[in-house]
């Protein structure tokens, strides 16, 4: 089992007709927490529950970045659906318009609802392997791609797509490919309907994802899950303590002892000013940048050169166009600078980053770990 088959397993609480489902309020616990809330049984849902459920799912354009929080145990979530959320969790904004491509097979700029399974993978699991199969490709080409984000071309008298990259015709054809061979098992008879299905495609499924609301959707979810963990720790308040902030950055990360990073923290920051939303959500928006981010921070450790607080700012410009505030940067150097000479361990940094990014798919949680 994959560490991300157990976590599903671990906060899935609903059963339908085999097969496990995580509820919305199950999800934001599984990317928020380190363990469920309160682990139950797995319960079983008739099909007049289910049917009853996904008729309270709103409509796309409906959506908002309270969406998890408002639906919690109303919806149901499968496996492959929980990978996709993951991966939008960890996706630059500039990396939204391809992974609509990736649905999008047949390039008309819309994403219907067999399209979406066909890459996303049936809910009901009946073509797993065909499914894992394309939601890998997914990932690497998502990937791969992200190193190229030129705008694609239509050519106005025909809009005919017209490739602007090897990895943009890679990607059509592959997914021209996989759409024709699993389409014609993609019995619309076996699949269950869940709530990111509703949501997107309406309750008869007729209804078509446009880029727009695909953007929309997936910006919200990285801002509720952002919400939700700065709210965890400001208790009402406009901001949240440094050493709260340095809490939330280590944990899901491979950092045997947080207390002494904390402690620094507390000793380098004795005056503390505090870290708004706005700053919070801007550290995070460069950390899914980090790969990029990481290429430009190599030029320094090419040239020898330190990289001390004004270099990884422009580091991080360079990478994402993101600015950070020099209290932020001031933060994050007091936080990982363990010996004092305000100049960051590049290797330190990435790998403990990285670890973070995964939230818990990579990293076992200790029991007991604050939440």
């Amino acid at each position: 089992m994959s560490s991300h088959e157990h976590r599903f397993r671990l906060f899935s609480s609903v059963e339908y007709e085999g097969q496990l489902y995580m509820t919305p309020q199950n999800f934001i616990e599984s990317v928020t927490m380190s363990e469920p809330r309160n682990k139950k049984p797995w319960r079983s849902l008739t099909k007049q529950e289910l049917e009853k459920i996904l008729s309270e799912t709103p409509a796309v354009w409906k959506g908002s970045s309270k969406l998890f929080r408002n639906l919690r145990e109303r919806g149901i979530i499968a496996y492959t659906e929980y990978l996709f959320l993951l991966c939008i969790l960890t996706k630059p904004h500039a990396g939204f318009k391809i992974a609509f491509n990736m649905f999008d097979a047949d390039g008309n700029q819309m994403v219907d609802k067999r399209e979406f399974l066909v890459v996303s993978g049936l809910p009901s699991g009946r073509i797993y392997k065909e499914a894992a199969v394309a939601l890998s490709f997914f990932y690497l080409a998502n990937s791969c791609a992200s190193r190229n984000t030129s705008p694609q071309v239509l050519k106005k008298e025909s809009q005919e797509f017209v490739p602007r990259s090897y990895w943009d015709v890679l990607r059509r054809s592959a997914s021209q490919a996989l759409f024709s061979d699993l389409a014609e098992r993609a019995d619309d008879n076996l699949v269950i309907d869940t709530t990111l299905l509703v949501h997107f495609f309406g309750k008869k499924g007729k209804a078509e994802l446009t880029f727009d609301d695909f953007y929309r959707f997936m910006d919200n979810l990285q801002t509720e899950v952002l919400e939700i963990e700065f709210l965890t720790y400001s208790k009402g308040m406009t901001t949240i303590s440094e050493e709260d902030f340095a809490r939330i950055l280590l944990r899901y990360t491979n950092v045997e002892n947080i207390a002494s990073y904390l402690e620094n923290v507390r000793q380098s920051i004795p005056d503390e000013k505090g870290i708004t939303f706005d700053e919070f959500r801007s550290f995070f928006q460069f950390l899914n940048n980090l790969e990029d981010f990481a290429i430009a921070l190599q030029m320094y450790n090419f040239a020898n050169r330190s990289i001390g607080q004004d270099e990884f700012a422009r580091a991080v410009y360079v990478a994402t166009g993101l600015k950070l505030t020099h209290h932020l940067v001031n933060t994050i150097f007091k936080i990982f600078d363990v010996d004092h000479d305000d100049q960051l361990s590049y290797k330190e940094f990435i790998g403990i980053m990285k670890d973070r990014l995964h939230r818990g798919a990579r990293v076992k949680p200790e029991k007991g770990a604050q939440t």
